[in-house]
């Protein structure tokens, strides 16, 4: 079953009543709404006027649900996820710690590969000539020595919004403000998979960051980027004017983890597919695998 993603953008006060996530409104004329709790995956805090009771934080937790929270700016700045989310969490931290590095090397060769092959997929659907991107690709070496992720991000963002002073940067110009924000709700996703696999995000195979704490959410959701990119893109399409991150622009982008994706020729929902990568990537590091399954864009 897809887990529920709710967003909060106005004044509430969170609690916990029946296993169920209830939520109280300031304005007495509005109803209250309750949610089971087992239902939610995400759950994403934006007004500062919010209220959240421990004891629901305790549920949302044991439940393994990912709570992010923003900052005035309306931006994710924090995600609250369980200290234990594996019962052979020790186990499998020891297991990740101790890949050997041409082990990592061959995974991120392996992540840059899917990446690019999705970015090229992206940019296919559009009618944009794509022979170089899936020729770097191929080309991709052990550790990814040579950076065709660079060469292809260039070609890639150049051909994807190819408007006036656009470049690919944290603060530069629209829609890079859709794409922080989806990006941010995707490492999220990625992190609470990461940790519901028994891995901990801080130890990447790639970012190594030290002052990164999700250095291995930021590894594994490369290949999914594409997805939040084509998201921005179709917003772009449809003339929706993206210089502020309106409600519906958010709620939209939101979307991005219902969204369907097709993984090892099998389609489900973006979060369910998350899951799937991050226990791939465990058997890779358990010997049990070689291979990370990671979605294709069609």
């Amino acid at each position: 079953m897809i887990k529920r993603t709710l967003f909060f953008g106005n004044p509430a006060y969170l609690s916990t009543k029946n296993e169920q996530l209830v939520v109280n409104y300031p304005d007495e004329e509005q109803a209250a709404k309750t949610v089971p709790i087992e239902d939610i995956g995400v759950i994403v805090m934006e007004n500062q006027q919010i209220t959240v009771t421990n004891g629901l934080l305790e549920k949302l937790i044991t439940n393994n649900v990912a709570v992010i929270n923003c900052n005035q700016q309306h931006m994710p700045i924090g995600l609250l996820m369980p200290l234990n989310g594996h019962s052979e969490q020790s186990e499998r931290f020891r297991t990740q710690i101790h890949a050997s590095l041409p082990l990592k090397k061959n995974l991120w060769q392996q992540t840059v590969t899917a990446k690019i092959l999705n970015q090229a997929s992206v940019l296919q659907t559009r009618g944009v000539p794509t022979q170089n991107m899936k020729h770097w690709a191929k080309s991709v070496t052990s550790g990814d020595t040579q950076n065709h992720e660079a060469r292809a991000a260039a070609y890639y963002w150049q051909q994807l919004f190819p408007m006036e002073g656009f470049n690919r940067h944290q603060n530069g110009i629209p829609p890079n403000n859709l794409l922080n924000y989806g990006y941010a709700i995707l490492r999220g996703v990625t992190a609470r998979a990461l940790i519901g696999s028994g891995m901990h995000p801080t130890f990447g195979i790639f970012h190594r960051n030290k002052y990164n704490a999700y250095c291995l959410a930021d590894d594994i959701m490369e290949p999914y980027r594409p997805f939040v990119d084509a998201l921005v893109l179709d917003l772009l399409v449809k003339h929706v004017s993206v210089e502020e991150l309106t409600t519906e622009i958010k709620k939209d982008l939101l979307g991005i983890i219902a969204t369907d994706v097709v993984l090892d020729g099998k389609r489900s929902p973006l979060l369910v597919a998350m899951s799937r990568t991050t226990n791939s990537l465990y058997e890779c590091f358990s010997g049990e695998s070689r291979k990370i399954l990671y979605p294709d864009y069609v």
